[in-house]
């Protein structure tokens, strides 16, 4: 599933990124999942042969099923942790599987754990084997409640392992900590991109594995109360999904290893503004309602994002009010796929 916002959105990605990718062989866990189907999707744009491997646990087959029988790529339907190499060969190995939505990752604890654990130590095989470059998704999630904001790289952050958030806040971290061990231990090219709250097309918004972004546009759009958690004063930092992707691959033609990058927009906006802005952006009668504040929930969450400004010559370039647009437009013509 592909329409005219995802692919005029795809081209804006194409004028940020080197063209490193044609001919090469990438492997990428989670490709059906929201970033996951968007690299996807700009790699076969690129020319570049595919394999995906995901077990279709968060991602929806719609996002990536006009790829499915295409010459150059390769759908196989398996948990990350069971993955093995094979006679295949990689140029470049990603590794995006993961269950990052909070209902959801605290209804699944262990296969949160595993994916980001195990997962992780599967995927590094397979890119030691090849001597691939590896790339790993992580999470902001990583600093837990950090009074250091904007949060730097250097920052150890403070997790509760033993909270509803520790499976996956942990597991993050202990995947960032075996791929700095392979590119140590092996001297791998590794990198790890920690992800500030990324939004856009294919962001669902259904059951557990909604996010608030998208829970406030769906239920605005039905004219439902917009549920908020807490008081609305904690913050997040909100980041249209081609800068999130144009950053990622950027990182794979970095000429350093080792290297951990937050990616996220470094402007901070508090969850009750957010979800006013949604309900004007989309001429809705809707009311804010509210909703107690779940354990370990980070009171604020902004990158410091100077590092990979330096090394990548980066920065988001879509403002959230003009993200929100092409996400509520999304929204409205996808309304299935987004639920």
């Amino acid at each position: 599933m592909i329409d005219n916002i995802i692919t005029q959105d795809l081209s804006r990605i194409e004028s940020n990124v080197p063209n490193i990718f044609e001919g090469r062989k990438i492997l990428v866990t989670g490709g059906s999942g929201f970033i996951g189907s968007w690299i996807c999707d700009f790699l076969h744009r690129k020319h570049a042969s595919i394999t995906v491997v995901d077990n279709l646990s968060t991602g929806r087959l719609e996002y990536i099923d006009h790829l499915v029988n295409l010459r150059g790529f390769d759908l196989q339907r398996a948990n990350v942790e069971a993955f093995e190499l094979g006679s295949a060969k990689f140029d470049y190995v990603l590794h995006l599987a993961s269950r990052p939505a909070p209902d959801d990752f605290q209804a699944h604890p262990v296969e949160t754990a595993l994916v980001n654990s195990v997962g992780s130590y599967r995927i590094l095989e397979v890119a030691r084997k090849c001597d691939a470059t590896a790339l790993f998704a992580s999470s902001s999630e990583v600093y837990g409640q950090t009074s250091e904001v904007p949060t730097p790289e250097t920052c150890f952050g403070s997790v509760n392992i033993l909270g509803m958030r520790g499976c996956y806040d942990e597991s993050k971290r202990l995947g960032e900590a075996l791929f700095i061990g392979y590119y140590r231990e092996y001297g791998l090219d590794v990198k790890i991109a920690r992800i500030f709250n990324t939004y856009g097309p294919r962001l669902r918004s259904d059951g557990t594995y909604a996010r608030a972004l998208s829970r406030f546009i769906v239920q605005s759009l039905a004219g439902e109360d917009v549920t908020v958690f807490g008081d609305g004063t904690q913050t997040r930092s909100f980041c249209y999904v081609t800068d999130t992707v144009s950053a990622m691959l950027k990182m794979l033609a970095l000429d350093a290893k080792g290297v951990a990058l937050n990616i996220g927009n470094p402007v901070e906006t508090r969850i009750i503004d957010l979800a006013r802005e949604i309900v004007r952006l989309t001429n809705s009668k809707s009311e804010i309602s509210w909703r107690a504040l779940p354990p370990d929930d980070p009171k604020r969450r902004c990158p410091d994002i100077s590092k990979a400004g330096s090394l990548l010559s980066w920065k988001p370039e879509v403002r959230l009010e003009d993200g929100l647009e092409r996400t509520i437009l999304w929204f409205k013509t996808n309304r299935a796929a987004g639920a």
